[in-house]
């Protein structure tokens, strides 16, 4: 769920040069020493990554341990919690009920959903969708997610298991004052999709999450995501996910996922996050008015890159990828990938040591590069 610091650590700082043309592929023997080195090195515990060339899986790899206590190995196939990569699923139904006319993405909030969103006569959809509302981030009220170590111990032993609904999360928010007037700047908050969220409910009758499942997870074939409501456990193989304290690792990997809701819930592989990716720019989910719609940017300082509609789009030497990050106690995320569907890259980082940014983003970049461009760093 968390935003700018993950992307700057994942992407931004790390300097990745983008999507290469087709042709070049990672080898495999190649790929895993950079794979490696983001654990060797003390930046996680665990990690797994996917590669795909025209929907062939060009490489699949993990490194680490799934369980510190037992030192299982991390398997390839593991599942993980994406955060905010949930904001490419939600977007993507959002888009899909506004061109069947449940909604206009310039239609004021209000109108859907009223009386529900602080000057929400002011906020359209399309402000929701690419974080120009101004309504402030729930997780930046430190009563829900820490901003320092003790915050964080508090957090480990009560916090993660507090059972949120959509309306106390906008209750938190609109407890804080907005970042600016709607439409006057830019500001990633997961209020946002968690008002997206009800939205899909209110246009649908069903809940985000059945739609989700209904229009993306059944009809790809995404055996191993899964949308949770309320239930704190990760199904299936997974590597646990730690918070690092002066004593020792704290496991973090059960938590209530009613904290991410719509802005981060989701849990999945990296074989689902490419597949859904490839099926996304690839024009199998949305049709090309849609596409453009979601791939329009915004500038968005501080981030990196440039939002769209539930995507973010980075362009460096050899060409642009879009994707989305995502961060959440214990786990970071990166899905990204061509714009034309031809090419994917998925990476789950157990982030444990964050003292030495600089060198956790050499070894990002050395990874993604010879991933993506088929270069080391």
């Amino acid at each position: 769920m968390t935003n700018r610091r993950i992307a700057a650590a994942i992407l931004a700082a790390a300097a990745l040069t983008a999507l290469a043309a087709p042709s070049a592929q990672a080898s495999p023997r190649g790929l895993q020493p950079e794979l490696n080195a983001l654990l060797d090195q003390g930046a996680g515990t665990a990690a797994l990554a996917e590669v795909r060339d025209h929907g062939r899986v060009v490489w699949r790899g993990a490194a680490g341990s799934a369980d510190l206590a037992t030192n299982r190995p991390a398997r390839a196939d593991g599942r993980f919690r994406i955060a905010s990569v949930t904001k490419s699923f939600v977007a993507t139904v959002a888009l899909q009920l506004a061109a069947e006319g449940h909604f206009n993405l310039d239609d004021p909030i209000e109108r859907h959903l009223p009386g529900t969103v602080p000057n929400g006569g002011a906020i359209s959809v399309r402000q929701l969708l690419n974080h120009t509302s101004g309504l402030p981030d729930y997780l930046g009220n430190p009563n829900v997610l820490f901003h320092d170590e003790a915050g964080a111990r508090t957090y480990v032993a009560q916090r993660r298991w507090v059972a949120y609904t959509p309306q106390k999360l906008l209750d938190v928010a609109a407890a804080m004052p907005p970042y600016f007037a709607p439409g006057q700047g830019w500001h990633y908050s997961n209020t946002n999709y968690v008002i997206l969220g009800m939205l899909i409910e209110h246009a649908t009758g069903q809940s985000w999450q059945e739609e989700v499942r209904d229009r993306i997870v059944q009809p790809l074939d995404l055996r191993h995501t899964t949308i949770p409501t309320t239930s704190t456990d990760i199904p299936g193989p997974h590597a646990h996910g730690y918070l690092k304290f002066p004593e020792g690792p704290a496991d973090v990997t059960r938590l209530s996922p009613t904290i991410g809701d719509a802005a981060g819930a989701i849990i999945s592989t990296t074989a689902d996050l490419d597949r859904f990716h490839q099926a996304l720019f690839g024009g199998e989910l949305l049709g090309p008015q849609q596409l453009a719609e979601m791939t329009t940017t915004v500038p968005s300082p501080g981030l990196g890159g440039e939002y769209g509609l539930g995507t973010i789009r980075y362009t460096f030497s050899c060409g642009d990828f879009w994707g989305h990050l995502g961060g959440i106690p214990g786990y970071t995320t990166a899905m990204l990938g061509s714009r034309d569907g031809t090419r994917q890259f998925s990476l789950s980082l157990n982030e444990y040591d964050k003292s030495d940014r600089e060198k956790s983003e050499r070894l990002y970049q050395a990874l993604a590069e010879k991933a993506l461009c088929g270069t080391s760093g």
